[in-house]
């Protein structure tokens, strides 16, 4: 594993040949989004909707030039505050699959979020304080075919952006 710097994270996942992009997220809060959350909870929806167009945009864009994406969320339940949020602000254009935990108990799943091409990993590693604290990197095709198919094996399980009903 290698660490790397969250612009080379963004090089290394757009760069060529284009790929489609497959993303696992296993937490139930991420503080990065700490300003989208906290403006949803005070009823901010101007800012809620700019943040979220801006999301958006930039996964269109991508999807575009040659870069699909797709996304699963295990998420616990009853849901936490934030993946209410989460479930409520949910594009219903976006590829992404919602896993209730327990259907999760039986995959073998990375032990941290990642970005999954077909010839590279990238694991975004936070620490205890919920905080982003590296980024590495594999291209080791083991760890590759792994979270691949573990990326697989979720979204075959995960019910479908729109038809979740928490």
């Amino acid at each position: 594993m290698e660490l790397i710097s969250a612009s080379r994270r963004i090089e290394l996942l757009f760069g060529d040949p284009a790929q489609e992009i497959r993303k696992l997220e296993l937490r139930d809060f991420y503080e990065v989004d700490r300003s989208l959350f906290d403006a949803w909870r005070s009823g901010d929806r101007e800012t809620v909707e700019e943040t979220m167009r801006g999301h958006r945009e930039f996964l269109t864009g991508k999807a575009a030039s040659g870069f699909p994406y797709r996304r699963v969320r295990v998420v616990s339940e009853p849901l936490s505050e934030y993946q209410r949020m989460a479930v409520e602000l949910a594009d219903p254009a976006e590829r992404l699959r919602w896993l209730p935990r327990p259907l999760a108990s039986v995959l073998p799943l990375p032990g941290n979020d990642c970005l999954i091409r077909d010839d590279l990993v990238v694991f975004n590693l936070v620490g205890g304080d919920n905080q982003q604290t590296d980024i590495q990197l594999s291209t080791d095709p083991c760890v590759v075919g792994f979270c691949n198919e573990a990326f697989e094996r979720a979204w075959s399980l995960g019910v479908p952006n729109g038809e979740y009903k928490p």
